[in-house]
């Protein structure tokens, strides 16, 4: 007798709303603003039809599944997000991206923290974690606010700030989550743990990753331009060579106890910076664009598979943490810590709000969820799950509008006064 095979309807269900999500928003605009939230709504009603698929990704009973699924999407986006970057240019340029990264990522972290611990009675731990979780923001959902692609130009500070924040605070998050498990694992927080904490988990995993970023992103760019000098890997535009490169950076960075994902981003802008101006670099981004985009799009379905499950987990305090978060905790710590920097208020606000929760957030509370067994592990996943959903909403709609209106502001002044504009694409050094 003839039956549906559930699984068969499961993948031709999840194969068409990816394709719907994508597909339906080009009848009312010429981007997809809302193909994010379409690809969470999707899960939902896949859940809805299909509910023998919840149980199998259940992050809490399964957050292996979402770790590694996760970590293949932000290894390989941060890679691409260094390849966006044509030049490097000064310090005072990158001062917003430092300031977002040193001032803003903690103050953020901290107010969450609070918010967890007074509002969800959360322990210091748990708080802490809370924060660490939900710190970076997306390089993938924020695409449409980066700088262009490889040889397009766009250097505008304001899509510079973004696409370098969005490259760096993954992996500058990990020593905050690996703060708070410490806490969790040991019960208080000592002057030993702290120092330890510090000199290993701040201080050695980031130079590390750093180091490890450059020298085989340069390695690699000796073995894609150079060798063999007369007849280059680049020249065949095979750009699964460069992604089993990024693996690599990836996975020795981890074996040397560096952070990983600090690693893929400097080899992205490592690998740039050789033979800057080869068409190679276009071809590659294409190509780990259209990887990373495919494993955000599954994940963001799997977050609206999850939602029933999540829901009667979650509670005002979880909603209003996420929600605080997007429109109160990031703008004012983004907007303080552009304080000292160059760009003016309308640049600073929109640099300060449009900072995206995505899939590095799943990450970390799966990578969390598998290191320890943690107190109120569903309440974690739904505060996480309702932000990205109201992030990838909220910003989904409005980023790149925003973003194109006030770099247009900026062209017209330039071109106004006789300068060139800021989006004529410039050779890297």
């Amino acid at each position: 007798m003839y039956e549906f095979n559930p699984y068969h309807v499961t993948m031709a269900l999840l194969g068409l709303a990816i394709i719907a999500a994508y597909w339906l928003p080009r009848f009312f605009s010429g981007r997809e603003p809302a193909a994010s939230a379409l690809l969470i709504a999707a899960g939902f009603l896949l859940a809805v039809l299909v509910p023998a698929v919840q149980p199998l990704i259940d992050p809490t009973s399964h957050p292996e599944i979402w770790e590694h699924a996760a970590e293949a999407a932000v290894i390989i986006s941060l890679f691409g997000t260094g390849l966006r970057i044509d030049r490097l240019m000064s310090l005072r340029q990158w001062r917003p991206t430092i300031g977002l990264l040193v001032i803003g990522m903690p103050l953020s972290i901290a107010a969450v923290a609070l918010a967890g611990w007074l509002f969800a009675g959360m322990t210091l731990a748990g708080a802490l974690l809370l924060g660490a979780v939900l710190a970076p923001t997306d390089p993938v959902l924020a695409g449409e606010v980066q700088v262009g692609r490889p040889l397009e130009g766009g250097e505008h500070p304001v899509r510079l700030a973004l696409t370098a924040e969005a490259g760096l605070n993954d992996g500058l998050a990990f020593p905050f989550v690996h703060l708070a498990l410490l806490i969790a694992a040991a019960g208080a927080v000592g002057g030993d743990l702290l120092l330890d904490w510090a000199l290993r988990d701040v201080v050695y995993r980031i130079a590390m990753g750093a180091l490890a970023g450059m020298v085989l992103g340069w390695l690699l760019a000796k073995i894609l331009f150079a060798i063999p000098r007369k007849n280059p890997l680049a020249d065949t535009g095979a750009g699964v060579v460069a992604i089993a490169g990024v693996l690599v950076c990836y996975g020795t960075a981890e074996l040397l106890e560096g952070y990983g994902f600090v690693a893929s981003f400097i080899a992205g802008l490592t690998l740039r910076r050789m033979e800057a101006r080869h068409e190679f670099h276009r071809t590659l981004h294409s190509f780990t664009e259209t990887v990373e985009l495919t494993l955000t799009a599954f994940l963001l379905v799997g977050i609206g598979v999850t939602l029933p499950m999540l829901w009667p987990q979650a509670n005002w305090a979880h909603l209003v943490i996420g929600l605080g978060l997007i429109f109160i905790v990031r703008p004012l710590a983004g907007f303080a810590s552009l304080w000292f920097t160059e760009l003016r208020g309308r640049q600073r606000i929109v640099v300060a709000f449009f900072g995206v929760r995505g899939i590095g957030s799943i990450y970390y509370i799966a990578y969390a969820g598998g290191t320890l067994d943690l107190v109120n592990e569903s309440g974690l996943w739904s505060t996480v799950a309702l932000t990205i959903c109201a992030s990838t909403l909220v910003h989904g709609l409005t980023a790149g509008i925003a973003v194109e209106r006030v770099t247009a502001e900026e062209d017209e002044e330039a071109s106004g006064a006789g300068e060139p504009s800021r989006r004529e694409p410039s050779a890297a050094p």
